[in-house]
């Protein structure tokens, strides 16, 4: 695993790396757009990713997207990787299943 990955940063350190509220992080956390884990205690924990995709969505909706527009990019996004991921798999199950 990537440093960038491990979720090891605070909400309010977030907050000053992005420049965004932790108001406006939590709300971001409510419409679903950013994941943070929670530690036993309850605290959201952030990875260098998520506050890189912070300022992603905070740019997004400055230039005029909706929640729900960043949502739904997102989700076709995942919708192509996963189906490149299959074709891929399928290819190479193809190919080593014809070596045999």
């Amino acid at each position: 695993m990537s440093y960038k990955d491990k979720k090891v940063i605070g909400i309010g350190i977030a907050s000053e790396l992005t420049g965004l509220s932790e108001r406006k992080i939590r709300y971001y956390e409510e419409r679903k757009l950013i994941f943070p884990e929670r530690s036993k205690g309850g605290t959201r924990k952030y990875s260098f990713h998520d506050v890189e995709r912070l300022v992603e969505i905070a740019n997004k909706i400055e230039d005029g997207m909706q929640t729900f527009e960043i949502r739904r990019e997102e989700m076709r996004k995942l919708k192509k990787t996963d189906i490149r991921d299959k074709m891929l798999r399928g290819q190479l199950n193809v190919a080593f299943k014809m070596r045999k």
